[in-house]
């Protein structure tokens, strides 16, 4: 573990930076890939929001007088919200293989919303949101979805690990 000390001695700070790159990341899929978010993405976005205001509360609260015996506490609760996120990724790929069925709000056509969408919004008409059980872009045979799962399973082990590291510290 000696080799993992930096990373799990600021674990706050990495998760807040994992999880803002995440963000990014889909983000980026979203503008420039023009590949619009399913009802899922967006559940699994708002899992790396909540680590981005957990680790944020965490960097500034262990700061205060008496904060440090926070340290394991804020990185057990890390983990717990990386292994929620590990479980909404994992559902969504699932319902992407067809192993489940994807939450009704996902039962639409799909596709990117295009500029004669918004238009049409605009003017009153309905956009249907992407449907959760196709995955529009795979790399490596695993989609956003189960890269998410990987990534969030391996922040929710490092969190764990820091939430230890801290409490050996003691």
């Amino acid at each position: 573990m000696r080799a993992l000390d930096p990373i799990l001695d600021r674990w706050r700070l990495t998760a807040l930076l994992a999880s803002a790159g995440m963000l990014a990341i889909a983000h980026g899929f979203q503008t420039f890939g023009e590949l619009a978010p399913c009802t899922l993405c967006l559940r699994q976005r708002e899992v790396y929001w909540m680590a981005v205001g957990v680790a944020l509360a965490g960097m500034i609260l262990t700061r205060l007088q008496g904060g440090a015996r926070f340290r394991p506490a804020f990185n057990l609760v890390l983990g717990l919200i990386f292994l929620v996120g590990t479980a909404v990724a994992v559902y969504h790929a699932g319902a992407e293989w067809k192993w489940w069925p994807g939450p009704s709000a996902c039962a639409s056509s799909g596709g990117a919303v295009s500029l004669d969408a918004m238009s049409g919004l605009l003017a009153g008409q309905t956009i249907t949101a992407p449907a959760c059980d196709t995955a529009p872009w795979v790399l490596a045979g695993l989609s956003m979805a189960g890269w998410n799962a990987v990534i969030s399973l391996i922040l929710a082990a490092l969190s764990l690990a820091a939430a230890a590291h801290e409490r050996g510290k003691r």
